[in-house]
């Protein structure tokens, strides 16, 4: 590269920290603005009276995407990560609980007087996982398509056999595989928490069991999540990439078909030749950019993924007979789901996920104390837009989950702090408190997902959750390595 072409990163996520370290090595001078007051995006964290809490997710999967990201930016990996066995605990409204395992003998062993001839119905369940996750991830999942055309050249070239798993829903090929109630919910939870109703998710999805028990599985971080984010602020630092914290990019001014700078919330410009947004796509576009095609009511018009109710408590005294990610459900899934995604109800007795981060990083808590991380899937603010209800909620989850544990923590709560869909669309511009982004439809997928360059500036790109390929830890960097290329070779492409 003959001249040091400047980049502005808007944001701080996952993607945006990738894209800059891929960028930075490349030899782009990089800077990156944030609105909030620390890098992380989502993925952040909290400190309070010794207790440590990751905002975001607690676990990761498809480490070789991390592997292979770390190998493109030519460093070793600045976190360590480790097996996560077992993966879970469910517990069906405080009468059965079922431990969940990559390992298939010690699985079926779980389901021995709930699912006739389990083993059978999982091999051959994640053999078809296996095959729609061979078919896709490498064709579809991580490449950019150029038109309609050349996606649809992608698409023809899967095997027609796996075409009708496009049109059929999550929750019919669980139906299809399992009889029992107990694993219909659990193999379709996935779904669930990635923020849409198994019924209204595409059946294509089933390939993340896959990845779940045989392909990769899950994993943790050593000392938290938010390692992830420091060990790549440091890699960031070491090629003089600078971070601008409190930044918010609220208005732009251009010249043609190309942004010659963006103007932050106190009238700063920061001019660039190339802009990379890691805020989300679809917000940023009709919010900043006012692109009609996104205006309010159309962003309204879209398929949003659900909101979060996250509860981050400390308490004193140990929970040993927790495991690190427990799910506390009832057995009515179906119409919970269909309540909570398209009634916007919270039932009085919602289902919730709770990450015992002190369970395998015990230092993130105070000595014979937990870190308690509580993630309820909510209505967004499209669906639900006052949450002066908040604490009756809060005080009915902790109140279920004392009962479920058979110990009442009421008392024993020395830290609590609570993020309900507002406070993620504040502090973070998810829009409507949506905490992936859009959905995973069939027409918001793919070509049909906002692009991730913009159309109609030349030197405005995307990476994040609401482009493509979609929601999630490894797409996130797998984001970052598609939109860097788009960067690279924006003069023959846009």
């Amino acid at each position: 590269m003959s001249k040091k072409i400047k980049i502005l990163i808007v944001g701080s996520g996952i993607g945006g920290l990738a894209s800059a370290l891929r960028l930075a090595k490349n030899g782009y001078d990089v800077k990156i603005v944030e609105k909030y007051y620390k890098p992380g995006g989502r993925m952040n964290q909290i400190k309070e009276n010794g207790f440590t809490f990751d905002t975001g997710p607690s676990f990761f999967s498809m480490s070789y995407v991390f592997e292979e990201f770390a190998k493109d930016c030519g460093i070793k990996l600045p976190f360590t990560y480790k097996d996560l066995e077992p993966l879970s605990i469910i517990d069906f409204d405080g009468k059965k609980k079922i431990i969940l395992y990559k390992d298939i003998k010690k699985l079926k062993n779980q389901f021995l007087d709930i699912e006739k001839n389990f083993e059978t119905k999982i091999i051959n369940y994640l053999k078809r996982s296996k095959n729609l996750f061979e078919v896709t991830f490498y064709n579809i999942i991580q490449k950019n398509h150029n038109s309609i055309i050349d996606y649809l050249i992608s698409l023809f070239k899967i095997n027609p056999k796996y075409f009708p798993f496009l049109f059929k829903s999550f929750y019919q090929e669980i139906k299809n595989t399992f009889d029992s109630e107990e694993a219909k919910i659990i193999f379709s939870l996935i779904s669930f928490f990635l923020g849409k109703t198994p019924m209204d998710t595409s059946s294509v999805y089933t390939l993340l069991s896959y990845v779940e028990f045989q392909h990769d599985g899950y994993y943790y971080i050593e000392g938290g999540m938010y390692k992830i984010i420091e060990g790549l602020i440091k890699e960031l630092e070491k090629h003089k990439v600078e971070f601008y914290y409190n930044t918010e990019i609220v208005d732009y001014f251009s010249e043609g078909n190309k942004i010659k700078y963006f103007i932050d919330q106190k009238g700063n410009k920061w001019q660039a030749d190339i802009f990379l947004i890691n805020s989300d796509a679809a917000y940023f576009r009709g919010k900043v950019l006012k692109n009609k095609k996104y205006s309010l009511e159309k962003l309204n018009k879209m398929d949003w993924t659900s909101g979060y109710l996250t509860i981050y408590l400390g308490i004193k005294g140990k929970l040993n007979h927790l495991y690190y990610h427990n799910y506390f459900l009832g057995y009515d899934f179906k119409n919970y789901c269909l309540k909570i995604i398209k009634e916007g109800k919270i039932p009085e007795k919602p289902y919730y996920y709770v990450n015992v981060l002190s369970k395998n990083n015990p230092q993130l808590a105070p000595k014979n104390c937990e870190s308690l991380v509580f993630v309820c899937p909510v209505p967004n603010l499209i669906f639900k837009n006052n949450w002066e209800d908040k604490d009756f909620i809060v005080e009915n989850i902790i109140n279920d989950f004392s009962k479920k544990i058979g110990k009442d923590i009421k008392n024993d709560i020395l830290v609590k702090i609570v993020y309900t869909p507002e406070d993620w669309q504040s502090m973070f511009n998810l829009y409507k408190g949506s905490g992936l982004g859009l959905s995973h439809n069939f027409f918001q997928v793919g070509y049909f997902r906002p692009k991730n360059f913009d159309e109609n500036f030349k030197n405005v790109f995307y990476v994040g959750s609401s482009t493509i390929p979609g929601a999630g830890l490894p797409m996130a960097v797998i984001s970052s390595k598609l939109a860097v290329e788009r960067i690279i070779n924006f003069e023959k492409y846009i």
